[in-house]
C-alpha cells in the first residue's frame, strides 16, 4: 500500500513534517499512529497543539518508546 494511503487512513491530522521524511520513516510513523491507545492519542494531540510546527513525532518520547518496544 502506498504510504500516503496509509497515512490518510489515520483519522487525525498528520504534521506536514512527516511527509518530508523517507518512506521508511513514514511507514514507521504510520504504524505507530495506527497502534496508539487512547492515552497515547491524547498525549499526541496535546503535544502537537502545544508545540505547533515545532512538534516532531519522530523525535517524540512516545515514538521512541514504541520503537524500542518493537525492537525487543
Amino acid at each position: 500500500m502506498d504510504i500516503s494511503n496509509k497515512l490518510s487512513q489515520i483519522n487525525f491530522e498528520i504534521p506536514e513534517l512527516v511527509f518530508t521524511y523517507s518512506e521508511d520513516k513514514q511507514n514507521e510513523i504510520a504504524e505507530y499512529l495506527k497502534n496508539m491507545n487512547e492515552t497515547q492519542k491524547k498525549a499526541y494531540f496535546i503535544a502537537k497543539n502545544h508545540l505547533g510546527s515545532s512538534f516532531n513525532i519522530y523525535k517524540s518520547n512516545g515514538f521512541k518508546e514504541w520503537k524500542k518496544k518493537k525492537a525487543n
